[in-house]
């Protein structure tokens, strides 16, 4: 199985305790972590002057082994002490006989490679002034566990962080790797395999990169039909017309059996569009009649007075309601009245506007708003961040740059009815089609418009099959892959 969980530095200190209890000393997955890093640098780079920067813990231990082991291979290789180490970091400095420099951005500068174990990720903190400058006095860095200066549970800056070429972090990855701006800082990230069990990782771990091992797409069996795939109905606004008709078009790439949009105006425009999209201009009481009509995307071009009239009576109906756009913004300030909602899915404005701004702490505000209104959240984003009532999240990485295009938002929304007309839970859908949204946009290219993204589910939809084989991570869409690095 993919490595799925992330952890905060508090969950990843209990799988270290754990790990020694488990039989594992200390000494031991320092060394296996000094050398993975060794292993890594040597992988990717022509032997250079290495200065190896080690803070006082085991993030310095980690660097006083990797420092160890790149001398062995050759590499000219110093160390500069940010304090005396202590603990078993104490008893890896000790086996360090290479020569030492002082810890003053000179000594930086004039190195060819910076080796960052001053703190990793358990940084509680802002960098002081006089640490910053060393770091940033690198010109090339790479990071044990996460460059200084990054939240590992928030992915935030704690006042400086420097910009890694790469990082090596051990067991699993932690938040922080994957939200902005953590996630950019860290360069290429590699994780590595140090001997901790799976024994070791912390019950209750709620956290979790988006991949389809946490979710499998609805597959019709032979007995389908049109109405057993499920019933979108999407609400149509009588000037952005195009919002809803993206929806419309997501919704039935996605799966739905039928799509309908419920015209409040300009019905002739829509039925201009797709011939396979119903096109109903009956007040929406009328068509919720039909309770074959399970999940309604409200809010895409709607415009605020219709949302504001129309997504009480929805939620009243207990329909599976994807709200998105208007209809979030009607709800500023009073996030009660979206009470009874499958899928919230604002954009960061948005989500500020009904919440509150989300602050360094991104993860925690959006399981705070789906504790709140007791429905999904997705925050989205190059980052998006989906969380259900029930505390669990996941970060998306699949999303390119270019996805950040008009129209983008009004597709995802309407994938998610889609999924959830299907019988997809409401937090597997959200997850499911943020990770599709981000795949078909990588297939389109930095030429992607809106548009494309309907067309391209389905061949997106084929890589959600299991395609790893038991123990490796599998292929980021993007990046190629999160490389597990074996153990020594």
């Amino acid at each position: 199985m993919p490595r799925l969980e992330l952890l905060t530095p508090l969950e990843t200190a209990a799988a270290d305790r754990e790990a020694v209890a488990l039989g594992r000393p200390v000494a031991w997955l320092m060394d296996n972590a000094g050398r993975a890093v060794a292993r890594a640098l040597r992988a990717r780079l022509r032997p250079c002057r290495t200065l190896v920067l080690c803070g006082p813990g085991n993030n310095g231990g980690d660097g006083y082994v990797a420092a160890r082991h790149l001398a062995a291979s050759g590499w000219p290789v110093r160390v500069a002490a940010l304090a005396p180490p202590r603990g078993e970091a104490a008893a890896a400095a000790s086996r360090w006989h290479g020569p030492h420099a002082p810890f003053t951005p000179e000594a930086a500068a004039r190195a060819e490679l910076v080796v960052d174990a001053v703190f990793g990720a358990g940084l509680a903190r802002d960098l002081d002034a006089g640490l910053a400058d060393v770091l940033r006095a690198a010109r090339r860095l790479a990071a044990v566990d996460v460059p200084t200066g990054i939240d590992g549970a928030t992915g935030a800056v704690r006042g400086f962080a420097p910009q890694a070429l790469l990082t090596v972090t051990f067991f699993r990855l932690k938040p922080g790797h994957l939200l902005l701006p953590g996630r950019l800082l860290c360069g290429a990230t590699v994780l590595a395999d140090i001997g901790l069990p799976g024994a070791a990782l912390p019950a209750g771990v709620r956290t979790f990169r988006n991949d389809p091992a946490l979710w499998s797409l609805p597959v019709p069996d032979p007995a389908s039909h049109k109405y057993s795939r499920g019933h979108v109905t999407v609400l149509g606004g009588p000037v952005m017309t195009g919002a809803a008709r993206l929806a419309a078009a997501a919704a039935r790439r996605a799966g739905a059996g039928m799509v309908t949009i419920a015209a409040a105006g300009a019905a002739d425009v829509y039925r201009s569009g797709e011939p396979g999209v119903i096109v109903d201009e009956r007040p929406v009481e009328a068509q919720l009649a039909d309770p074959r009509r399970s999940a309604w995307v409200c809010g895409p071009g709607l415009g605020a007075a219709v949302s504001a009239a129309v997504l009480p009576v929805l939620l009243a109906a207990g329909r599976l309601v994807v709200v998105d756009a208007d209809a979030l913004t009607v709800c500023a300030g009073t996030p009660e009245r979206l009470g009874g909602a499958a899928v919230l899915t604002p954009h960061a404005g948005e989500f500020a506007r009904v919440f509150g701004p989300p602050g360094a702490d991104r993860l925690a505000s959006v399981r705070a708003a789906a504790a709140r209104t007791g429905a999904v959240v997705l925050l989205k984003g190059a980052d998006t961040i989906v969380a259900a009532p029930d505390g669990r999240a996941v970060v998306n990485d699949t999303a390119p740059p270019w996805l950040a295009t008009a129209g983008a938002g009004d597709v995802l929304a309407g994938m998610i009815a889609g999924l959830l007309a299907q019988g997809m839970p409401a937090w597997e859908a959200a997850c499911a089609a943020a990770w599709l949204h981000g795949v078909a946009a990588t297939m389109a290219g930095p030429g992607l418009i809106a548009e494309d993204l309907p067309m391209l589910l389905p061949a997106a939809a084929a890589g959600a099959l299991p395609r790893t084989p038991a123990g490796a991570l599998p292929l980021h869409p993007t990046k190629g892959q999160w490389p597990l690095e074996p153990l020594p």
